[in-house]
């Protein structure tokens, strides 16, 4: 089976699974040989925490992230093609955006170079989350319901920002824009956006984009980064450009899985992608998908993301190898809590934090769900204090020092020592937070949750 030629397509070049990983030159270099009509990449996720939410910071390091997005731009110069990048800064709220502009503006006046720069701004205030409950206009995905307690956590907010689909990516680049820096996004729709426009496959583009979200994870050599995929009315076909990487049948279809309850069905703003019928077949060109179908829903949704402040953290880490106290991990940690509570009661009354303590190297990942049984040789107990001041995240962190360090069983007659990793043991974590919106909101059009603005940039 032969794909659609390139002028009967939408080809878009993805340089790397998020900005600031990392990709590979040469690829990158090879992809702008193919002509692509779009360079896109992602800028951030939510797989970190809430912590980029919460400061509305990023997890990359700004100096990464400025020189890649400049050789992007060379590349899109080279290519003369618009770039897209979505959820930028990681967290896409409207500080990260407007310090994407500056890079993009810089690098404009760097090169003299003219540019229409089109921002999309997601970020909400309460306020307007608020009307929409008042609406009955957000509902839950989980276990949140929306209630007074609802109300009250978007209005602890730092940041609240709602996912843009596709059709505000659409209206960008139908500005003309040069560069599109989008506030957060689905990871798709910065993918599926210009070929849904240009009359591509629904379906086809969604499933594309899916398989492309994350770069070259959707091939053999997962950390080579660039893809190219070519969008048509009746499918798509999607290759790897690093030497040695390949898309195969397994490696494209095994994406729908990536971050996805559903291997078959993935949820939109605007309805959801079903690829229970999609064939994979392996050509010259790459791998050709077609059948997947795209199912408009009733309503215009947009998932809602949402951080408030915890308190303050402090943690300490302590190593423990002894045989019979790994063996009863889970009963000395119980006993070293109750004791700990008893300690901060006494000496410092009743106050409001709250206790941790993770098991690495039995438990810490899975929790209660951890299926292995297997006894380890060490196993280091990490304690995450957290209250509402760091004074006191601090005091209780010391008053376990001793505990962590020396603590018996009941039975013990015997004072045990184990091993703190660095010192002092106390670390202090500041400001913690924790997502608390697990919703979408009904719309009527993209405009009520997302804001586009158009710059024409001329070089100082």
């Amino acid at each position: 089976m032969s794909s659609p030629s390139h002028t009967e397509c939408t080809r878009i070049l993805v340089p790397s699974g998020v900005l600031g990983l990392g990709f590979d030159r040469q690829a990158l270099a090879c992809g702008i040989e193919l002509k692509p009509d779009l360079i896109a990449i992602d800028g951030g996720s939510t797989d970190s925490g809430p912590a980029y939410l919460g400061t509305g910071t990023s997890k990359y390091a700004p100096a990464v992230t400025a020189g890649e997005w400049r050789e992007l731009l060379d590349a899109r110069r080279a290519a003369a093609c618009p770039l897209v990048i979505g959820s930028a800064g990681t967290c896409g709220v409207d500080a990260q955006v407007q310090w994407m502009l500056e890079l993009t503006r810089n690098w404009a006046n760097e090169h003299a170079v003219t540019l229409r720069i089109a921002t999309l701004s997601t970020e909400l205030k309460p306020e307007a989350v608020h009307a929409a409950i008042a609406q009955e206009r957000v509902s839950s995905l989980g276990n949140i319901a929306v209630d007074k307690a609802l109300s009250i956590a978007v209005g602890e907010c730092t940041h609240i920002v709602a996912l843009a689909g596709a059709e505000p990516v659409a209206a960008a680049l139908a500005t003309g824009a040069d560069v599109v820096i989008a506030g957060r996004t689905t990871d798709t729709a910065l993918f599926a956006a210009l070929a849904i426009a240009r009359g591509a496959d629904p379906g086809a583009a969604w499933h594309a984009a899916k398989t492309i979200e994350c770069g070259a994870l959707c091939s053999t050599a997962p950390a080579s980064g660039v893809v190219s995929v070519d969008i048509d009315r009746t499918g798509f076909t999607v290759k790897a450009l690093a030497e040695g990487a390949v898309c195969t049948p397994y490696t494209v279809s095994a994406h729908m899985l990536y971050e996805n309850t559903d291997p078959f069905v993935l949820h939109e703003p605007g309805g959801h992608l079903d690829v229970s019928s999609a064939r994979y077949i392996e050509t010259d060109e790459g791998v050709r998908v077609t059948g997947s179908r795209w199912i408009p829903g009733d309503e215009y949704t947009v998932k809602l993301e949402g951080a408030r402040r915890l308190g303050q953290q402090c943690s300490s880490l302590v190593l423990i190898r002894e045989a019979r106290y790994i063996e009863q991990i889970e009963r000395w940690c119980n006993t070293l809590e109750a004791r700990l509570r008893d300690d901060v009661s006494r000496h410092l009354g009743p106050i409001h934090y709250t206790l941790e303590l993770r098991r690495i190297g039995r438990d810490a990942t899975l929790g209660a769900a951890e299926f292995d049984t297997r006894i380890p040789v060490e196993i280091g107990v990490l304690l995450l204090v957290t209250a509402d001041s760091d004074e006191i995240a601090l005091s209780i962190a010391q008053l376990a020092n001793p505990l962590l360090l020396h603590h018996g069983l009941p039975e013990d007659t015997s004072m045990p020592s184990f091993a703190f990793p660095y010192t002092p043991a106390e670390t202090p974590r500041g400001t913690v937070f924790s997502f608390c919106l697990d919703h979408v909101m009904t719309v009527d059009h993209w405009s009520d949750a997302c804001r586009l603005d158009v710059i024409e940039h001329k070089p100082a």
